[in-house]
């Protein structure tokens, strides 16, 4: 299996639309009745949710009906938050054809089918012309991706003069083994992460200047504490969350990542970057 494959199976869920409506039917809404807010807890699959997006997003200097590409969109929580706060046209490309099925139903429940547009591809080989978008970000995509210079370089080519690229993903800051499994990877085969240097090397030998970089680090340990303590309150999962994308080992994902941000080996890093 080569190690997109692998990756894609890694996220694949296999009734993931049934589980979301279902999950939304048992809180006594139908699809019409849905808005951005309610998805929110199952379609920002990243640390921190919807307010990371928000911190994140607002430094990417978007405009009315700029031109951007997410990366790595998954289900496009963010792509259709980009769509309706920036009121920016958002193109997303992700590996895992579900993922991106289900994503384009999500946008058609809340209207922003016209202005999100998902598709199935590898971010290494981004199937648009040069020079296309106005910005582009990923959240929590390098962590599958070992040659972060050709994916930044990828990136680059469909940027316009000037263009913004933001990252937030998972980073190695400090020594010390990640425990698996994490939310992005089963096991360590499929894991790649890197440290912030790393990334500002690939960044720049691509051809891009860095304009801001910001470690998250108690922002993470927050946001999982939090995650444990609704956890442990209930004896059934609630209907919708990000334990449903993570599996049935969804626990032991959240207390390996939060162990290790704890002892200081990684963190999630924004770095913001400019064509």
């Amino acid at each position: 299996m080569n190690k997109e494959l692998e990756v894609s199976t890694h996220y694949q869920h296999g009734s993931l639309i049934k589980v979301i409506e279902e999950g939304f039917n048992y809180q006594g809404k139908a699809p019409s009745d849905i808005s951005l807010d309610d998805m929110s807890v199952i379609d920002e699959f990243h640390i921190g949710g919807r307010q990371a997006s928000e911190e994140f997003l607002d430094q990417l200097r978007l405009q009315e009906r700029s031109l951007v590409l997410d990366v790595g969109c998954g289900l496009g929580g963010p792509a259709r938050f980009v769509a309706s706060q920036f009121g920016c046209l958002v193109s997303g490309i992700d590996l895992t054809h579900e993922y991106v099925d289900t994503g384009n139903v999500l946008s058609n429940w809340v209207g922003l089918d016209k202005k999100v547009i998902l598709q199935q591809g590898s971010a290494m080989a981004l199937p648009f012309p040069d020079g296309q978008f106005d910005a582009a970000y990923m959240m929590h995509v390098g962590m599958n991706i070992v040659d972060k210079k050709s994916l930044f370089v990828e990136v680059f080519k469909v940027l316009k003069p000037d263009g913004i690229f933001g990252i937030y993903d998972v980073m190695q800051i400090g020594s010390g083994e990640m425990q698996y499994p994490a939310p992005w990877a089963a096991s360590k085969n499929t894991s790649s992460l890197a440290s912030p240097q790393d990334y500002q090397t690939g960044l720049k030998e691509a051809g891009f200047n860095i304009l801001a970089t910001r470690e998250r680090g108690d922002f993470a340990i927050e946001f999982f504490e939090n995650m444990k303590r609704r956890m442990a309150e209930t004896t059934a999962d609630p209907a919708l969350g990000l334990h449903v994308l993570m599996g049935g080992d969804a626990k032991t994902k959240v207390a390996n990542v939060l162990t290790s941000i704890k002892a200081g080996s990684i963190a999630p890093v924004e770095i913001i970057a400019q064509r």
